[in-house]
């Protein structure tokens, strides 16, 4: 998945230069197209302290990286890489290197990013998982920050819900911060998820790295959840990176009299679309959830659901849709799933090419599950 060694030990170590960020470093690429042509060549090299560094670089660290590399399930993406997510490549400040544990394969599928308190209260933090659930369960993979609070409900309850959820972690992925959360880091992998970040093995849990991680959750993905957030809280930059992004930012609302539910309501306030359901989220993302999935049947030359084969609820539904119009409480008594649920699969089977809206309802098509 990545490129071989050799060039990644320059990229490596490049990634420890003194005054290369991300920007610097993307601006260095376009220059020298490949960071080992700047080592054989620093003289080139407009910086002192870079020039410095280029003859005498610390490879012990980049050897640590390998080390860390070598083990299963451990990769490296760079943005030559063209597993690269190509949603997070296109934004200014992309991280150069990827660190990643499970499936690189996982970042290209349509993302939603939940983010909100680290101390919600009990209503938020089932609101979260409940969501999350439901979103996973209709294919959207849930991107979050592994944190406690909104974080940690949100990917268990894509884990819940028999989806696969992305954790983007603020430290080296040699450690799991906050430690309680190691268990549930595990099951991230087990459940064929992925653990990312883009600090190398050995960074500590420090303040300063959090804030930046939060724009590679938004860059990963289509748009952005708030559950519950404070006025001060660090999900609001989130969402503003979001929109800087040019993704979607949605909020739930919540009591007046809540203080978690102040900052979901100034992004309201600011623009956000208001969600009271998923059938909220994923109306809105349907153009460009049709468009990954229409992709992705192009890539594979068949058509497939979000799980390669319709799972065993979203059969229940199909069938329980005739090819004269049906209506969706018709549906409900049918199947016996809720209304939100039947909404939210309604969309992906529409979507994937099951079920066409008609003015009675929905009607199958002639596709076979």
């Amino acid at each position: 998945m990545s490129e071989a060694p050799q060039q990644n030990r320059y990229w490596l170590a490049l990634l420890r230069a003194p005054g290369v960020g991300p920007v610097r470093f993307r601006q260095i690429l376009e220059r020298f197209e490949n960071p080992q042509h700047l080592f054989d060549s620093p003289s080139l090299c407009d910086s002192e302290q870079l020039r410095g560094y280029l003859k005498n670089p610390n490879w012990q660290a980049v050897d640590n990286d390998l080390k860390w590399l070598g083990q299963p399930g451990c990769h490296l993406l760079t943005l030559a890489d063209e597993h690269y997510p190509s949603l997070l490549r296109d934004t200014f400040d992309a991280p150069p290197l990827l660190f990643l544990r499970g499936d690189p394969g996982l970042l290209a599928s349509p993302q939603l990013a939940m983010v909100g308190s680290r101390n919600p209260d009990a209503s938020g933090r089932e609101t979260a998982h409940d969501f999350a659930r439901a979103l996973a369960a209709s294919g959207i993979v849930i991107t979050s920050g592994l944190a406690l609070g909104i974080d940690t409900a949100s990917h268990q309850g894509a884990l819940d819900g028999g989806g696969q959820t992305i954790a983007v972690a603020g430290t080296g992925l040699d450690r799991v911060y906050p430690s309680s959360n190691r268990e549930l880091a595990h099951a991230i992998i087990e459940g064929g998820g992925i653990l990312l970040s883009e600090f190398p093995p050995g960074t500590p849990p420090q303040a300063g790295n959090f804030p930046k991680r939060n724009r590679i959750i938004s860059g990963l993905s289509l748009g952005t959840l708030v559950v519950q957030a404070a006025l001060r809280s660090g999900s609001l930059i989130t969402a503003r990176l979001a929109a800087d992004q040019g993704r979607e930012v949605f909020a739930i609302p919540g009591s007046i009299h809540n203080p978690l539910a102040r900052g979901c309501h100034q992004l309201i306030r600011q623009g956000a679309k208001l969600v009271e359901c998923t059938t909220d989220i994923l109306e809105e993302l349907a153009p460009q959830l049709h468009s990954i999935l229409v992709e992705g049947d192009k890539d594979a030359n068949t058509h497939q659901s979000p799980h390669n084969t319709l799972e065993s609820e979203y059969l229940i539904l199909l069938q329980a849709v005739g090819h004269e119009p049906t209506s969706v409480d018709q549906m409900i008594e049918r199947c016996g799933l809720t209304a939100e649920a039947v909404s939210s699969m309604l969309l992906i089977l529409e979507l994937q090419g099951y079920v066409e809206a008609t003015a009675g309802g929905y009607t199958r098509t002639t596709k076979r599950a």
